[in-house]
């Protein structure tokens, strides 16, 4: 690396396996390996966005920060979902997607050395941001428990120290789609207020739940409000990946400070999409329950399928980890294994956590194959592991 801060990040490989099944052009790979979704942006997303394209005020800088109508639609929307009152002026940060919203609430609030607290597994995109941010990661594993995923509490605790300065969370997570219980987000609360630490909280896929439970948010608990930054997007829920629009929206301090380091980083947002992601918002139907009902179908015919296998059910999200590992198989070379004998394009998880828990797993996402093409996905991995 020509930069020192650039030394502790490895990428996220998803790059890579996306280019190489890109590259074989076999219309048989099952695409696994990248979080993208074959299901419809909202009608009226669409709409909003076609009409946009000749409009003079979408083909402009400003607003910088985002346009009303984007930054009123977010704060309504996470205020009916924690409760708290935020005033779209002073509290709402419109980004070119989510993680440009993660990364200038890290910028705003880490000093050098200052550590982040985030689960294991957890988004290579999440903690490469922390070290580019100049943060250091630390990490909490996730125990499997009784078939799926669950937040080592006594880990969360002892990792709290006097130089944490966030805790990052996200839930669904990605890549393990961990729902976190009531317990969990409590223990967590009491480590952000006990540390006096921001707590960071990747919204892009709060509402894509297989539990039947309503969401918990963060912001919702007793005295969390005033420490709780929410990063969301349209990129999932309203599987408008395309438009990279997100929203940071938090306490009206940090929020000054997030918005001078938005201007200073992306300047500003895609004016054409602004638009239709308020649309879709806004929509009588965005049609996020029938898009959730889609990928949990998809989920339950891979866990079926693989049931004899060491796979961890998600609650959420896109995407589901099976422990190559544990059938004497690294990962990187199961998903070798797995492109060149079973036509399936799979990203490791190496550098997206530790590798003694994140190192041993494959990941599955789920949202972009239809369940007709996912019937032989058993028999795919039988040809390539011989298991």
């Amino acid at each position: 690396m020509t930069v020192s801060r650039l030394k502790d990040i490895p990428g996220i490989g998803v790059d890579k396996m996306g280019q190489a099944a890109d590259d074989a052009g076999n219309s048989d790979m099952l695409r696994l390996e990248n979080l993208d979704t074959d299901l419809r942006p909202p009608e009226e997303a669409l709409e909003a966005t076609l009409a946009a394209i000749g409009r003079d005020d979408a083909n402009s800088y400003l607003p910088f920060l985002g346009t009303n109508d984007i930054r009123r639609a977010a704060t309504s929307r996470i205020s009916a979902t924690t409760g708290q009152p935020y005033d779209w002026n002073t509290q709402c940060v419109i980004s070119a997607g989510g993680l440009s919203g993660i990364l200038n609430a890290l910028l705003a609030i880490l000093e050098p050395g200052d550590e982040v607290i985030i689960t294991d597994p957890a988004y290579a995109g999440l903690l490469n941001r922390i070290r580019l941010a100049g943060g250091v990661p630390k990490l909490v594993p996730l125990r499997v428990v009784d078939g799926g995923w669950r937040l080592d509490l006594e880990e969360l605790r002892r990792a709290a120290s006097s130089r944490t300065r966030a805790v990052l969370t996200m839930s669904p997570s990605m890549p393990t789609g961990i729902v976190h219980t009531a317990e969990e987000w409590n223990a967590i609360a009491e480590v952000v207020m006990h540390t006096g630490a921001f707590l960071l909280h990747d919204a892009a896929m709060e509402r894509l739940l297989y539990t039947g439970k309503p969401v918990i948010h963060p912001a919702s608990l007793d005295g969390m409000a005033e420490r709780t930054i929410t990063v969301g997007c349209v990129s999932k829920e309203y599987r408008m990946i395309g438009w990279r629009v997100g929203w940071t929206v938090g306490p009206a301090p940090i929020m000054a400070d997030i918005g001078l380091v938005s201007l200073t980083n992306v300047v500003c947002q895609v004016g054409i999409a602004m638009p239709g992601a308020a649309a879709a918002i806004t929509a009588k139907d965005d049609g996020i329950a029938a898009a959730t009902a889609t990928w949990k179908a998809r989920r339950d015919i891979i866990l079926q399928a693989l049931s004899d296998l060491p796979v961890v059910r998600p609650d959420g999200g896109w995407s589901l980890l099976i422990d190559t590992a544990e059938l004497g198989y690294s990962p990187v070379e199961a998903s070798r294994l797995l492109f060149e004998k079973g036509r399936i394009a799979a990203t490791p998880m190496t550098g997206w956590g530790s590798e003694d828990i994140a190192g041993r797993y494959l990941r599955f996402v789920f949202a972009n194959e239809p369940a007709e093409r996912l019937d032989d996905i058993r028999e795919r991995l039988r040809l390539a592991w011989q298991v």
